[in-house]
């Protein structure tokens, strides 16, 4: 948190062939040590192969897979009494957004195919069809904060 004054939140401009900012800021997640133009690749290339596959417009595909993985709840670790305890918080949408994000790429990195087009591919379409890593880690939270809900009044 900033001390002096409210951190400003600059704007994203949309990307150029799909227009959507969202899918701009996806991208800003994928890239690593500032290589944009890859990134802007191996998600230009899994969308083509999301379109050969499944014969849907890759970026209806790809906002279904992102609300598919997008937590409602999370837990967070609160100390009391000398003892943690794991508490249940309902998620923003700008928070949950980026956890679905962090999700979708670390397991689409995780997967077994062979270039990485493939593999972000591979999990936007099982994201889409509720099914995959990401979905299971959504699930395991949510039964985190259904299982620690008992401990509801403690939070802050």
């Amino acid at each position: 948190m900033p001390r002096k004054r409210k951190a400003i939140i600059r704007e994203v401009l949309p990307d150029p062939v799909y227009n959507d900012v969202v899918l701009t800021k996806f991208m800003n997640c994928l890239m690593v040590k500032g290589k944009k133009s890859l990134a802007e690749k191996i998600v230009y290339g899994a969308f083509d192969i999301i379109k050969e596959k499944t014969k849907q417009e890759p970026l209806e595909v790809f906002k279904n897979a992102i609300e598919n993985v997008r937590p409602l709840v999370k837990v967070v670790s609160r100390r009391v009494g000398g003892s943690n305890y794991q508490i249940p918080k309902e998620v923003n949408d700008k928070n949950g957004q980026a956890l679905a994000f962090r999700w979708i790429i670390s397991y689409a990195r995780a997967r077994s195919e062979k270039t990485m087009t493939e593999k972000l591919a591979a999990e936007l379409i099982a994201a889409s069809k509720k099914e995959g890593a990401s979905i299971k880690r959504r699930e395991d939270t949510h039964k985190m904060a259904e299982s620690n809900k008992a401990f509801a009044h403690l939070r802050w």
